[in-house]
């Protein structure tokens, strides 16, 4: 029977989409890729993935692993400390990521950083701290910040209208709300990342908001391991399954897919300043 759905399941590289696409958000570092990180990084250009960006969960990780990548110029790096990590934010830590930011051309944002009320890992003032400090960090080695949010919209908008991010490049990555928050969104300058539950039918909200958001003002994400899209919810994400998402999305825009994932690719080369590789 596994085998039989799985037969079912179409491969990334069936979509035929030309090598312009960036997946603007992947954890390929993560352990659940030790046994064949190199093969799924190739498998994405083969599907049509030209960058990758890959996240690092704060500076330990950063330095233990980037070296997976020292032979991949297809992926650029972003560096923050997540708030469910939010008690490892030290001044030492943030020391640690000025000063990679500081050596390291290939890091193009700060991020995931932001707030998580979802999880009870850690408490919201300690989230809070963790974020304005990161806030400040991005403002000053002048790269954007790519924003986690889960069941704090209010709260991580208060954050960052007080630190001054209205109007400023941001990115508020695998959003997953509703057509008012979209409208927030957009309406601070802010772009927005989309990620694979988009084609969930559970998520009409997200539908809804998704068809309001103009192409130019999008990305698109694998958030992988985590979130794949239909048709491979439940297996393990990684940057090629990105082409489904842009799937998902043209179809709600009733526009083809080509389109979706070079518009999302050019924006996200613009949005991270990212060089040809």
């Amino acid at each position: 029977m596994s085998k039989k759905h799985k037969h079912n399941r179409p491969e990334p590289e069936t979509l035929g989409l030309p090598r312009v696409g960036v997946d603007s958000h992947a954890h390929v570092d993560l352990e659940d890729f030790n046994a064949d990180r190199v093969e799924i990084l190739d498998r994405a250009l083969a599907s049509g993935v030209s960058r990758i960006g890959n996240v690092f969960l704060g500076p330990e990780a950063y330095h233990k692993n980037r070296a997976y990548f020292d032979a991949r110029p297809e992926v650029f790096f972003l560096l923050g400390i997540h708030p469910c990590n939010a008690d490892t934010c030290t001044p030492e830590a943030l020391q640690a990521m000025r000063q990679a930011f500081t050596a390291d051309a290939r890091l193009k944002a700060v991020g995931e950083i932001g707030l998580d009320y979802y999880w009870e890992d850690q408490p919201h003032d300690l989230q809070a701290r963790a974020f304005r400090a990161q806030l400040d960090l991005a403002r000053e080695v002048g790269l954007p910040p790519a924003i986690h949010c889960r069941d704090a919209f209010d709260d991580c908008l208060a954050q960052l209208l007080d630190a001054g991010f209205s109007g400023r490049k941001l990115l508020w990555h695998c959003f997953g709300g509703d057509t008012r928050q979209a409208e927030t969104v957009l309406g601070h300058g802010w772009t927005i990342s989309i990620p694979g539950p988009v084609s969930y039918a559970a998520n009409a909200a997200l539908r809804e908001a998704v068809a309001t958001i103009p192409l130019e003002r999008m990305l698109i994400e694998t958030d992988s391991p985590y979130l794949p899209a239909e048709p491979w919810r439940g297996k393990r994400n990684h940057p090629a399954l990105v082409g489904f998402t842009a799937a998902a999305v043209a179809a709600i825009k009733s526009v083809p897919v080509e389109e979706v994932w070079t518009a999302t690719g050019n924006n996200a080369r613009t949005f991270f300043a990212l060089e040809d590789n």
